[in-house]
């Protein structure tokens, strides 16, 4: 099953509180949440959240 990650984003100006990426098979192995943009905001400020 691919790898699914809860992320956070810090900013204090997002409403945004948790969003779910759900990843394919053929992801890069060196992809890390710091690749990623908050999906509100646009924002990188954002910490995966430890399940």
């Amino acid at each position: 099953m691919p790898a699914t990650k809860e992320v956070k984003c810090e900013s204090e100006d997002c409403e945004l509180d948790m969003f779910e990426n759900h990843y394919t098979y053929d992801i890069a192995d060196d992809h890390t949440v710091a690749d990623l943009n908050c999906p509100l905001c646009g924002g990188d400020s954002l910490r995966e959240i430890e399940v």
